[in-house]
């Protein structure tokens, strides 16, 4: 069994057991987070969501807090002596999913 979610305007195929990295949500290390914007559920049968699966839900324990890599961003103009280096880290969590409630 699987399932379509949405969170942080991404969409991401999960499975029970699944390790997944999103966009940063508020909650602790260790503690379980419901994602409910269910939009298809998979398996022997289907379910399809209008625009979300009426019910569905997806469990998941949040492993840990972090930062991405870090994205160097560098501005140059030719001829007018103009350099800007900045860099960015996205930060993410990472969940691992625990149960699928269609």
């Amino acid at each position: 069994m699987y399932a379509i979610v949405e969170t942080g305007g991404k969409q991401i195929k999960v499975e029970v057991g699944d390790k997944i990295f999103v966009e940063k949500l508020d909650a602790e290390a260790g503690k379980d987070v419901t994602l409910s914007k269910v939009l298809f559920i998979g398996g022997e049968t289907n379910k399809v969501g209008d625009p979300y699966v009426k019910g569905a839900s997806v469990v998941a324990k949040v492993e840990k807090q972090g930062l991405g890599k870090k994205l160097v961003v560098y501005r140059y103009k030719s001829k007018a002596n103009v350099r800007r280096k900045h860099g960015h880290r996205q930060p993410f969590t990472c969940l691992v999913v625990k149960s699928i409630n269609a």
